[in-house]
């Protein structure tokens, strides 16, 4: 059975896999374990833009992404995409939220239509049908109408669609602050405290 304090972090083969790393960095400095699914586009696109490269095996992934964080077993769990026991794969496994971060617009299409061919996208369905927590953050530039069609249907559905567009208005001074931006919102969603930018109105000081 999952913990009720975990959030899942499905990576998908879109641009911007710091978001995800760092999401997994913030939660465990918050106290909440992050389980973690990768695609295999995600772990080439891992590899190309960070200095982090995982292997093939879940197993192997975790004791890798706990040595980067430096942290215990407990923090960080990695599934894989076809690891069908996985608490995430049904809603009497209780789950917490799912961010998928960042998400592909094949997995926002997925998603949309209910597709559940691999775990991330049943994840994804659970968090629907359960009513909970589902954010789904792409990365994709233009949006074409699919892609707009979809983003709407998952927030009717209740999912937020929160797209990696960084704000400027907190004066970044470098490519981790404009990661911290959407992490900080990412963050705001779920509920948890975090120091990684202040709120709106509050000076930088607090």
């Amino acid at each position: 059975m999952a913990d009720a304090g975990r959030i899942l972090i499905a990576v998908t083969g879109a641009s911007g896999s710091a978001y995800a790393l760092r999401l997994g960095q913030a939660l465990i400095a918050a106290g909440v374990g992050a389980d973690f699914i990768f695609s295999k586009a995600a772990l080439l696109v891992l590899a190309t833009e960070t200095e982090l490269t995982l292997p093939a095996k879940p197993q192997a992934q975790a004791r890798e992404l706990q040595k980067y964080y430096g942290c215990g077993e407990d923090d960080v769990r990695v599934y894989g995409r076809e690891d069908w026991m996985a608490p995430w794969a049904s809603g009497s496994g209780q789950p917490g939220p799912v961010v998928i971060c960042p998400c592909s617009t094949g997995t926002l299409s997925a998603v949309a239509t209910g597709a559940s061919n691999n775990l991330t996208e049943r994840a994804a369905d659970v968090a629907l049908k359960e009513r909970r927590k589902l954010i789904l953050v792409p990365r994709e530039t233009p949006f074409s109408e699919i892609h707009l069609t979809n983003m709407l249907t998952l927030t009717r559905m209740g999912a937020t669609v929160m797209p990696a567009c960084p704000g400027f208005y907190h004066d970044p001074k470098s490519i981790n602050d404009l990661i911290d931006f959407i992490v900080a919102r990412i963050l705001n969603q779920l509920g948890i405290d975090h120091k990684l930018m202040p709120l709106w109105g509050e000076s930088p000081e607090k």
